[in-house]
């Protein structure tokens, strides 16, 4: 997906030189505040516990060209729906006959700049003077599309292209209604998205209050110094690694496939530029697929952890970077590919990334996490006929790393949600949690352990449709540096009878659900290891033959 190149004649900051480094400091750290508050305002105004509750929504603020200028700490992977949001809105509404108060909508992997369809992105033009400035954006996972096919992009749910909902302030209602006829909780929906509206109305106030205060080319020149900031550290961290090619190959499972794909990482560093490739199977039809988009937020992120985590998250940063994928391929799909899973896909790009660059400077990178986004999405029927969804992303371990052990039962990498507590959850849905506690031994052994996973039981108190996702549920995560692997996740019926299919099961009251999450690998090698223990290790998968003789001999 090449970028869109967008006109902006009425884009004149002034020069980057000409502002302090003081005032940029400040603007910048305005700006962090201002995507802070948005995302505060979105979750305390959501209805759904997947917003309101387990906070999955991420907000930001885009130069005119829709260059991110600040994204709030959210969901990392959400910087995919933003990337091409803005050239695919300029696309089809030209900048100079948009207006004040307009708003637009769109989730589309292939046409809207989304990565997959429950995202569901709004972005408000910011007028200064009379000119667009900036946008107000964000998005938020709508837990609506639930119960369906994986084989193609139309299975998965109503794909919107950037549309206007909101035409000079005024609601479109007619797009509204298309949208939330398509939903299966449309109460949820209304109430969602004018929570992203009320997200994006207070960024637009607070960033023209910025404008107001320093001037409207002042504010743009900082952004822009901001960027060549985030550029300059990004090279400087680059060029602190020894050049060379480094390679990294791993496996990947998923209840929807049969069997494992293996992925591959080629990582060239010369001088203070970075080249990362990348390639896997042919696109599969399955929902694990990932857009360009979605792969070029995973490698920032990525490479960002090991070069520099200080560096601002603006799109500064992604300049040294050269992203390249096979076409056609799970890591670089297109149409008319299933998208629906695509985080399990990208946090084995993480794995690869890490495992790549451990090879030159392994001071800096952590093992292999869990290497998923475990998940269960639940749907039934109320007793007045309407429909329920539940949506959970479930922890697992973080990996270990040189001076630290890992973290146990937490989201890693490119999903930062939270649980959804079990009052909420009980309340809500006619379910219940039988357990839910650390998976003692799940953690890779080491100098410094591997985190462990979670275990969380659920008892179906109505009948219900289930949907499971998640990965290493055959490999295990690896260790570093001698460290040995963490545990493997899992999925269980209760009662040992009914089947799954492909990660799609049928739940009738009081039967159980069991869902274990995978560990992380340990670093460094463990003080003593009883043979005993070795042995077992070795039939568990958490080490093979040759690695436990060079690391514990005989």
């Amino acid at each position: 997906m090449s970028p869109v190149k967008i006109e902006a004649p009425t884009l004149a900051p002034a020069p980057a030189s000409q502002v302090d480094p003081i005032t940029v400091e400040v603007i910048g750290s305005a700006l962090a505040s201002i995507v802070e508050e948005m995302g505060e305002a979105l979750v305390r105004a959501s209805h759904s516990t997947n917003i309101k509750e387990r906070r999955d929504c991420s907000t930001a603020l885009l130069d005119v060209a829709g260059r991110t200028l600040c994204q709030a700490e959210h969901i990392p992977m959400h910087l995919g729906s933003f990337l091409e949001m803005i050239p695919n809105i300029v696309k089809r509404f030209p900048l100079e006959e948009m207006k004040p108060g307009d708003v637009f909508i769109g989730n589309d992997a292939y046409e809207g700049g989304g990565t997959h369809l429950p995202d569901i992105v709004l972005a408000e033009p910011v007028f200064v003077d009379g000119k667009i400035t900036a946008w107000a954006i964000n998005t938020a996972h709508h837990a609506d599309f639930a119960d369906r096919g994986h084989a193609h992009i139309y299975q998965e749910g109503l794909r919107i292209p950037p549309v206007r909902l909101y035409r000079a302030g005024e609601l479109q209602n007619d797009v509204q209604e298309l949208i939330l006829l398509n939903c299966q909780v449309p109460r949820e929906r209304v109430s969602d998205l004018r929570a992203q509206m009320a997200a994006n109305r207070l960024g637009v106030e607070r960033l023209t209050a910025l404008c107001g205060k320093y001037s409207r080319a002042t504010v743009l020149a900082a952004g822009s110094a901001l960027q060549d900031y985030a550029e300059r550290k990004m090279r400087a961290g680059i060029a602190a690694i020894p050049d060379g090619t480094y390679r990294a190959t791993d496996r990947f499972d998923n209840p929807e496939i049969d069997g494992e794909m293996e992925f591959t990482c080629e990582i060239t560093v010369a001088g203070d530029e970075m080249k990362l490739h990348f390639d896997g199977p042919d696109q599969v039809r399955a929902g694990i697929n990932m857009v360009y988009t979605a792969l070029l937020s995973t490698v920032y992120y990525a490479v960002k952890t090991v070069v520099d985590p200080t560096i601002l998250p603006n799109a500064g940063l992604a300049r040294p970077l050269t992203i390249t994928a096979r076409k056609g391929s799970v890591l670089n799909c297109e149409h008319p590919a299933a998208v629906n899973g695509r985080l399990v896909a990208c946090q084995r790009v993480v794995d690869m990334i890490h495992h790549a660059l451990a090879a030159t400077v392994p001071e800096r990178v952590m093992a292999a996490a869990n290497g998923a986004c475990a998940s269960a999405t639940f749907i039934g029927k109320k007793p007045d006929g309407s429909l329920w969804v539940y949506l959970e992303t479930i922890g697992g371990g973080s990996g270990a790393r040189a001076t630290k052990d890992g973290l146990d039962g937490v989201h890693v990498h490119m999903t930062n949600t939270s649980n959804l507590p079990v009052e909420a959850l009980e309340m809500e849905y006619p379910l219940t949690l039988l357990r839910y506690e650390l998976v003692d031994g799940s953690g890779g052994p080491g100098k410094q352990r591997g985190g462990m996973g979670l275990r969380r039981v659920y008892r179906a108190e109505g009948e219900c449709r289930v949907r499971v996702d998640g990965s290493r549920l055959r490999s295990a995560p690896w260790g570093l540096d001698g460290g040995l692997a963490g545990g493997k996740g899992g999925f269980a019926y209760g009662d040992g009878v009914t089947p799954f299919d492909h990660g799609s099961g049928h739940l009738l009251p009081g039967q159980i659900l069991e869902i274990i999450t995978p560990g992380a690998g340990g670093y460094g090698r463990p003080a003593e290891r009883p043979r005993e223990q070795v042995a077992r290790d070795i039939a568990e998968g958490r080490i093979d033959k040759a690695t436990a003789a060079r690391v514990y001999g005989g």
